[in-house]
């Protein structure tokens, strides 16, 4: 093995170096626990002064283990990517640690013997996700990875690293371009500064457009395999099987031209790319963006996860179906945006429960900023006018609402009887209930746009206003939706000459899949949904006594089971597509909000509670996940107790959703109202009874933490519990 001893030249804005040979430690024993490790890492970091002080470096190692305790970062092959962002960093810094004792980090394969640490300072976002995807990408090659375990000493490691991280100088861009586009595969998307490395397998990003351009292979008759590559953090496992089907493709004599949609940037492959390749990948636990680039490619698609372990049998796969007439291709036509097409499963792609999860989790994702703005300036208008300012005036109980005639008979110079805030609230009323009204048009040209992509956008919104005219509401949204892809998708997939093509996505797919949708809509689906929505509303207006209750319990359940995952989703737009049929006389859908609400918040709050109380019974990680479960609890961000869930998942979930049951029980049970669809305790003034609710959020909480204390507790001696 040679390599350089030359000074590091990976260095920060400031100029100092990212790794030097204090932040190296070979063949090191420094514990037996991830906790260890990291720990001795971030003391090397604040030794080298990298930190601000002794509290910068325990905050360091603090956040890197919650990190840690929120998704483990071992790696497959041996590798681990412990990392933070935290302000006791002063100097984004790299800490290497080859261990004489392996320590699990949590990857499938067994524990670790390669670690690094990454530490950037607040603020340093882009840095810090360039330099773990950089890294991550390096570190899917063999070679790298065997020179780390064959350095001899601290300048060897240094300089591998400076190979990978450090840019290619300006003078030998040309070389650098022309070196790799030679290469049997190039990955693309990372943004201006990306590294030029000297291997095909890692490609100079830096150089993505020159890149992609690679006639050499085209002009020999070499196969081209394109694909995507994605995640929803973007930011390790999206280069990392980017490389690895590169890498793949190097061993199997194909050419594979990688774009990954991460985190730091996306450059999108060229159109000659695409059309000289003979089949698509799709390596993505995310929707693929505009993905009738590839219109009628040979597809092999899969999670992201299935690319760094089996790189070789996709590539394979993809092969095959360059001969195979019968494959699955990506659906459109020349551009027309439609959605990749479901690989079967002997290629490893997605079934059709998971699709459609997929399609309706996109719709509801784009719904909620409309629910949010709309319910909270609905509830704004109502702290500053009345609850009355959305209800006709008495005397004329079939006329406008207060806050229309307001708006249409005053002004900021000619205000109402109420004054200032009166017409205030008019206002922001009025914008709520307008956001209001496209909750429905946003969820189902959303889940259109999520099956058909572009195409499906606009007969999606007009099935969604569609169902609102009619009163099919949320449920008419949802059909509405569904059938809008599905028929943008059928028409996106008949045959077109070439010189027409063009025209299929901006006129014919939008024009005939709203035409078709809407009068099935109208002339076939519109009067039923409406009577199921009639229906359901009628059941939950009478709901009463017991049968209030246990609709309170089922939500609060379905609310902690999966924190933020699909029956969370679920229960949650269930009530907040709901608020919009809300009113003085129809309070139910109000209650149904406050429960939903109180038994999201009681996750985190409860976790919180019991770290604070038995500290013991958690992990250093934990007890920093608890300090920031609470913000996020108040906040109403289920999400908070995720960490503590993935760490500990038996003991944990059947805990808070005990809690969440009771809290949701009990506010089906008192009439707690909420009109607002989010804020967690931030809107507290839209909820009547606050006290009550407030009561109900308590006992949650308790009952929550009480049974975590206690499901931890069974089976420990006092030796096996950290003294509090």
């Amino acid at each position: 093995m040679s390599h350089s001893t030359a000074p590091s030249s990976t260095s920060t804005s400031g100029g100092e170096d990212l790794l030097t040979t204090h932040l190296v430690a070979l063949d090191a024993d420094l514990g037996g626990t991830s906790e260890d490790v990291v720990r001795r890492l971030a003391a090397l970091v604040g030794d080298a002064g990298r930190t601000a002080g002794k509290d910068g470096t325990e905050a360091l190692a603090d956040a890197a283990l919650a990190r840690e305790a929120s998704s483990p970062t071992g790696l497959p092959n041996g590798i681990a990517i412990p990392h933070a962002r935290t302000a006791g960093v002063t100097t984004a810094s790299l800490a290497f640690a080859r261990l004489g004792r392996k320590v699990d980090f949590g990857a499938p394969d067994g524990p670790a013997d390669l670690v690094f640490l990454i530490a950037a300072p607040e603020g340093a976002g882009s840095a810090h996700l360039k330099l773990l995807s950089k890294l991550a990408r390096a570190l899917v090659r063999p070679a790298f990875t065997a020179s780390l375990r064959e350095a001899s000493t601290p300048e060897d490691v240094v300089a591998l690293v400076d190979e990978v991280l450090a840019p290619a100088p300006a003078k030998d861009t040309a070389t650098a371009a022309a070196s790799t586009s030679a290469a049997a595969g190039t990955v693309a998307g990372q943004g201006a500064d990306a590294p030029a490395s000297a291997s095909g397998a890692v490609a100079a990003d830096a150089q993505a457009t020159v890149l992609q351009e690679t006639p050499a292979a085209s002009a020999t008759g070499a196969r081209r395999i394109v694909a995507v590559t994605a995640c929803p953090t973007g930011i390790a496992h999206t280069y990392m099987a980017a490389d690895s089907l590169v890498a793949a493709g190097e061993r199997a004599g194909v050419e594979v031209v990688v774009e990954t949609q991460g985190s730091s940037g996306s450059t999108p492959l060229d159109p000659q790319v695409i059309a000289g390749a003979s089949a698509v990948i799709f390596a993505v636990d995310v929707g693929v963006r505009e993905q009738g680039r590839f219109a009628g490619k040979p597809l092999i698609s899969s999670g992201v996860k299935r690319a760094i372990n089996e790189p070789d049998a996709m590539v394979a796969e993809a092969l095959r179906a360059v001969e195979d007439p019968a494959a699955k291709r990506v659906a459109g036509d020349g551009g027309a945006g439609a959605a990749a097409a479901t690989a079967g499963a002997g290629s490893g792609g997605a079934s059709f429960g998971s699709e459609l999860r997929r399609w309706l989790l996109t719709g509801v994702s784009y719904m909620i900023p409309f629910v949010a703005a709309g319910g909270l300036l609905i509830a704004l208008g109502f702290a500053l006018g009345s609850p009355d300012i959305v209800s006709p005036l008495p005397s004329d109980p079939d006329g406008p609402a207060l806050n229309a005639i307001i708006l249409s008979t005053n002004s900021l110079t000619n205000l109402p009887d109420g004054g200032l805030l009166q017409y205030l609230g008019a206002v922001f009323a009025s914008l709520g209930q307008l956001a209001f009204g496209l909750l429905v048009p946003a969820l189902a040209g959303y889940i259109a746009y999520a099956m058909a992509d572009r195409p499906g956008i606009a007969p999606g919104f007009v099935a969604g206003l569609v169902a609102g005219a009619t009163g099919a509401g949320f449920i008419g949204g949802l059909v509405g939706g569904l059938l809008a892809g599905a028929v943008a998708l059928w028409i996106s997939r008949i045959p077109t000459p070439q010189w027409f093509r063009g025209l299929m996505p901006v006129v014919v797919i939008p024009l005939f899949a709203t035409l078709i949708t809407g009068f099935l809509m109208f002339a076939v689906l519109a009067q039923p949904l409406a009577a199921v929505t009639v229906g359901l509303g009628n059941f939950l207006n009478g709901l009463s006594g017991g049968s209030a209750v246990l609709l309170g319990v089922i939500l609060g359940l379905m609310m902690a089971f999966d924190m933020g995952g699909p029956l969370n989703k679920t229960a949650y737009s269930f009530a907040a597509a709901g608020l919009s049929a809300g009113s003085v006389d129809n309070p139910a859908p109000y209650v149904i909000m406050a429960a939903v609400m109180g038994a999201g918040m009681v996750p985190p709050l409860a976790l919180a509670l019991a770290t604070f109380v038995r500290k013991g019974l958690f992990t250093a990680p934990e007890r920093e996940n608890g300090k920031a479960a609470v913000p996020l609890g108040l906040a109403f961000i289920t999400e908070g107790a995720i960490p503590f869930a993935a760490a500990d998942p038996l003991r944990v979930i059947p805990s808070i959703m005990l809690g969440s049951a009771v809290t949701g029980g009990i506010i089906m049970a008192s009439g707690v109202q909420l009109i607002a669809p989010h804020g967690g305790i931030f809107v507290i003034l839209a909820i009547n009874p606050a006290w009550l609710f407030l009561v109900a959020l308590l006992a949650g909480v308790l009952v929550s933490a009480a049974a975590v204390v206690a499901a931890k507790s069974l089976g420990r001696s006092k030796a096996d519990l950290v003294a509090a």
